[in-house]
């Protein structure tokens, strides 16, 4: 479920299955439909299997917000997630924190910036 951490910093705690496909629409559509969408947190510690349209999601998620000029931070991604990210490439595409609030307060450094 997406919470606002802040103005400016979205975090969501995100589960497998049928939950994250509907959880990840809602968040591209939020992020689209505002003026100056948030930085954004996917905590995927709860999910343990990741296919196709969702990774799909994802890059959309994060063009969607570079052109924005914001980013998206990836959070607790476990072993089997982490797995295909890595077969697909895109681990080197994604940015990651070991936890949420690693994610946050990255994000956080940047605004001040």
């Amino acid at each position: 479920m997406a919470v606002e951490w802040s103005d400016s910093i979205l975090m969501a705690n995100l589960a497998d299955e049928p939950a994250l496909s509907d959880e990840l629409s809602l968040i591209i559509e939020k992020v689209e439909d505002s003026e100056t969408p948030p930085h954004a947190v996917l905590d995927l510690s709860e999910v343990t299997y990741i296919n196709s349209s969702n990774i799909a999601q994802l890059i959309r998620l994060r063009k969607v917000l570079e052109e924005s000029a914001r980013e998206m931070r990836i959070s607790g991604v476990q072993n089997e997630v982490m797995s295909v990210l890595m077969v697909t490439g895109l681990d080197k595409v994604f940015k990651f924190a070991p936890d949420t609030l690693t994610a946050i307060a990255g994000l956080q450094l940047i605004d001040t910036e």
